[in-house]
């Protein structure tokens, strides 16, 4: 399929260049092919967002909230195609393309739904005859730049809020991943949604740049590693342009001894190697109390190794290829470092065989913390663990990370989950559940170097969506 980049309202072919997406599990095969936006595009892009942000401005929320709707009518009635091709592009198994198809959908009707709630606040004022209003507006023409491992979710987590409270976007998606950004950009179009509103642009880190420095791109929100984000916070900060970012993880899960121990491994597992571990919320560490430590372990590995690797379109399947040869490579890498560090292999530590960019679910036995997988994300399905005597040190292990995304803790003791809750220092906890997923209703962000700015998705997202006008309404004397 050729990809096609959306400005003001009609579908281009780029005049940058050359990009091919291919198969991650069958890599001689092209899924979509196209050409990246020239800077000259990009520039007709952002003005057509500048023009068109008047009139999206002053559309009453209800139609735009309409758009959005409709928009998640044609995801969902088209989940099972775009499921297989976010399948074939990405690498998810079917399952989970399918699913986080029907997640975009859902996203958009939770922004669409904004439209029946209260937008503002009204406060007394000490003045006779005054009331103090506190009014939002939108704040104006919104840069998306979003990451390879959720094509479609994370682009609606974004464009969901930017579009309800009625900003107008350029958007440019990974370009390893174009097919189901343009799946969602028509779908939004088809649904009514007016030209130079919604504005989509393939290209490299120039492009994301050309978008960031632009004097009319009002607000920037970033998705992806944790070094790109921070030389983003830095362009922002010195241009004083408002900045959302989300980046990587090291994410922990805590096994105290009184745990379900079955369900822990499940849950570890499924937080580790689902989307083969493609997730900033994936579960990398592994901290266990030392009293169950041998137990929980072999629970691990041994569901480890029960996992079937292989093309995620088929059935039976766990975990598909990783995105790219480069991403394989810097896993298997990093694994090789691990066992030269003293590392002890659990499970799945021997390359895969397979001809597309597949890694085994591996497990590690780590002699101490300070080995490099302990601190550095992989992104893919590696999991090291360490013991711990007893909770607080527990606790203390997990902190032990310059990222502060999602935790999870496994214990039937309410008091050790309050505990984890006042001290773990994490944007998302999970208290005997993975550490990975999410859902749109409620805040998502991270602590520390994994994120920087307002808080995305649920009602948080006003805040970088959104200024807020403070209006003193007085009567006339």
């Amino acid at each position: 399929m050729e990809i096609m980049n959306l400005v003001a309202g009609r579908w281009i072919e780029g005049s940058g260049a050359a990009f091919a997406d291919t198969d991650p599990a069958h890599p001689d095969e092209v899924v979509a092919h196209g050409h990246a936006a020239s800077p000259a595009e990009v520039e007709l892009a952002i003005r057509a967002a500048r023009d068109a942000a008047p009139g999206w401005r002053a559309t009453p929320h209800h139609e735009r909230a309409a758009v959005l709707a409709a928009a998640a009518v044609r995801i969902d009635a088209a989940a099972e195609e775009w499921g297989r091709e976010l399948s074939r592009e990405e690498g998810k198994t079917l399952p989970e393309g399918v699913a986080e198809v029907r997640g975009a959908a859902r996203i958009l009707r939770f922004y669409a739904a904004e439209a029946d709630r209260e937008s503002g606040e009204v406060y007394a004022s000490p003045r006779r005859g005054e009331n103090l209003l506190v009014m939002r507006k939108p704040v104006g023409v919104a840069g998306l730049i979003t990451p390879f491992n959720f094509p479609i979710a994370i682009p609606a987590w974004k464009l969901g809020p930017a579009l309800s409270y009625g900003n107008t976007v350029v958007w440019k998606p990974s370009s390893l991943v174009p097919l189901l950004a343009a799946r969602l950009a028509g779908a939004l179009t088809d649904a009514g949604l007016p030209p130079g509103v919604l504005n989509l642009v393939y290209g490299e880190a120039g492009t994301g740049l050309a978008i960031i420095d632009h004097p009319d791109v009002d607000a920037v929100s970033f998705t992806g590693s944790t070094e790109v984000g921070r030389a983003v916070i830095a362009r922002c900060g010195a241009l004083a342009k408002p900045v959302q970012t989300e980046m990587g993880g090291k994410n922990a899960a805590v096994v105290l001894a009184d745990a379900d121990l079955d369900h822990a491994a499940e849950q570890v597992c499924a937080g580790a190697f689902r989307s083969s571990g493609q997730k900033c919320t994936a579960t990398s560490r592994l901290v266990v109390e030392e009293a169950v430590a041998d137990e929980l372990l072999s629970r691990v590995a041994a569901r480890a190794g029960e996992l079937v690797v292989g093309d995620p379109l088929a059935a039976g399947v766990d975990l598909g290829p990783l995105i790219s040869a480069a991403a394989r490579d810097r896993v298997a890498a990093g694994v090789r470092r691990a066992l030269d560090q003293g590392a002890e292999p659990l499970a799945g530590s021997s390359p895969h065989p397979g001809q597309g960019w597949f890694t085994p679910p591996t497990v590690l036995a780590l002699p101490r913390t300070d080995v490099d997988v302990w601190r550095e994300e992989l992104f893919g399905p590696v999991l090291g663990a360490v013991r711990a005597s007893g909770p607080q040190e527990a606790l203390r292990l997990a902190n032990e990370s310059e990222h502060g995304l999602s935790a999870a803790i496994f214990t039937r003791d309410l008091g050790a989950a309050l505990q984890a809750v006042d001290h773990l220092e994490v944007g998302v906890l999970h208290v005997n559940s993975e550490s990975a997923g999410t859902f749109p209703w409620v805040p998502f962000g991270g602590s520390k170097r994994s994120g920087f700015g307002p808080r995305e998705q649920g009602r948080a997202a006003r805040e970088f969506f959104t200024q807020t006008v403070t209006v003193y309404l007085g009567a006339p004397a």
